[in-house]
């Protein structure tokens, strides 16, 4: 073997890299839309469980609370998302998007749709089968990993 054979170290770095591209990339195409990734992150996740607190969306997209509210107050005044309260909690308030609010997640999902489209959706078949069952069985090693700390 060379010495650009494949080693976990060499994989590790590879996936970084291509990471750090795709989310450039992705996030050059959302701000052409007037979003940020943690914006469109936020928007999409409301589409899918509108109506759950800060504290919820926090644990959904892996971020502080204090993070999720810097961020929600920032799109309440862009008019993109509305706090509503619930009733018999005061401290909580159910978030849900505006109509305005749906329609840019609604375009960030299509330029997400495409970006996939245009990059992972040109394997072939077998490769994204293929792909898909490695990254599954690396996911469970992390899920190993938290069970033992």
């Amino acid at each position: 073997m060379d010495d650009r054979s494949v080693t976990p170290a060499r994989i590790w770095f590879r996936f970084l890299r291509m990471h750090q591209r795709g989310h450039s990339a992705m996030s050059a195409r959302l701000r052409g839309i007037g979003l940020s990734v943690a914006q469109f992150d936020l928007l999409s996740t409301l589409t899918e469980d509108e109506g759950i607190t800060q504290r919820d969306l926090a644990e959904r997209l892996y971020v502080t609370k204090g993070n999720v509210s810097g961020l929600v107050d920032r799109l309440v005044e862009a008019g993109l998302v509305d706090r509503k309260p619930i009733p018999g909690d005061r401290r909580s308030h159910a978030l849900h998007l505006t109509a305005e609010g749906r329609r840019i997640a609604a375009e960030g999902m299509d330029v997400q749709k495409r970006f996939i489209q245009e990059t992972i959706g040109r394997l072939p078949a077998a490769d994204l089968d293929l792909l898909d069952r490695t990254i599954s069985r690396w996911r469970d090693t992390f899920k190993d990993l938290d069970a033992k700390n």
